[in-house]
């Protein structure tokens, strides 16, 4: 089921705050990721026994650290991908029809994506607006022109922070809870954004979730904090984030990230069934590959196929989305 209104998306984060319910936001720059989503939500409902279940679905658009958009499909056209991801969403949304499935658009820049900002956003329940590549000042004054704009049509979300370096080589300052107030009352955003020390990026080092600031930004504003960058922190860290005001999570990274060994291993032990024997003779002898590998084995359909990839990539990432739901799902 496709959540479009933004009031009743509204209302899926009031339902969600009164369980205690982390909402996991899972990007996706693929159809396969996209399923793994869904199927993982799905399965999670049947076996606790609900009604339904929340889950986002997101994906950034002219986004220069990615574009996901450009990514879903090999032409590179960020309009085209978006148009594909939203219509293969909307059909998988019809059918894994007891999951209550939201749309999102993350990282939406301010000046690179006006078309879209200022476009038809029905499909969508949410969407983070980003002008943190500005001063503070000129960020507020943006996101709050926005929502007015647009918050009867949409659930929005900013970035309260002017991100100094969008690779994570330099470190961006924690949000202060002077700071997320000032902005979360100015622009009239439903969420904000916070850098709680996961910089919204996996690649900076000594990456930390500053609990004690999420807890003191809460104090301010409530509940309506967004962690992006989740990926760069152990999961340990991040199982009780609504007490700490923490109502959404953003996930991308560690589902390409830690699927990708599933499929190495795979291929590698299968090495004769996926390349055939002269292609792993030819390894061994390079010594990238073992003797053990050299099984003798004919190429097979069963493992040379886009499909054999795809099913090692979506049941690992269906796995993972299950650990987050069951991480954040409290279900008594």
């Amino acid at each position: 089921m496709i959540v479009r209104d933004a009031s009743q998306t509204r209302e899926i984060y009031r339902q969600a705050g009164e369980k205690g319910w982390v909402l996991p936001c899972l990007c996706s720059e693929n159809l396969t990721t996209s399923e793994a989503i869904l199927a993982a939500a799905e399965e999670f409902r049947v076996e606790h026994g609900l009604k339904t279940v929340p889950v986002i679905l997101a994906i950034t658009a002219r986004y220069t650290h990615r574009s996901q958009c450009a990514n879903y499909t090999a032409t590179r056209d960020p309009d085209l991908g978006l148009k594909l991801f939203t219509r293969d969403a909307v059909e998988l949304g019809e059918y894994y029809k007891n999951v209550q499935l939201m749309l999102h658009l993350d990282h939406i820049q301010h000046d690179l994506d006006l078309e879209l900002l200022n476009g038809d956003l029905t499909d969508y329940a949410s969407i983070m607006y980003d002008a943190s590549n500005l001063p503070l000042e000129q960020n507020i004054v943006k996101t709050a022109e926005f929502v007015r704009r647009r918050h009867n049509d949409i659930l929005i979300e900013g970035a309260c922070d002017e991100i100094v370096d969008a690779t994570g080589t330099q470190h961006n300052a924690i949000t202060t809870p002077e700071r997320a107030e000032e902005y979360f009352n100015r622009t009239g955003a439903d969420l904000i954004v916070a850098n709680l020390g996961t910089e919204h990026r996996a690649s900076g080092k000594d990456l930390h979730y500053y609990g004690d600031a999420a807890r003191a930004i809460k104090a301010r504003i409530g509940a309506n904090i967004v962690l992006h960058g989740t990926s760069s922190v152990p999961n340990d860290t991040v199982r009780s984030l609504y007490a700490d005001g923490v109502c959404k999570v953003n996930i991308w990274t560690a589902l390409e990230r830690d699927s990708s060994p599933a499929l190495l291993d795979d291929m590698v032990r299968h090495a004769s069934k996926v390349g055939g024997p002269k292609a792993v003779e030819k390894l061994v002898a390079d010594g990238y590959l073992t003797e053990k590998c050299a099984t003798g084995e004919a190429t097979a359909l069963t493992h040379f196929t886009t499909v054999y990839r795809q099913d090692v990539i979506f049941d690992r990432m269906k796995k993972m989305v299950r650990d987050y739901l069951e991480m954040w799902y409290v279900c008594k």
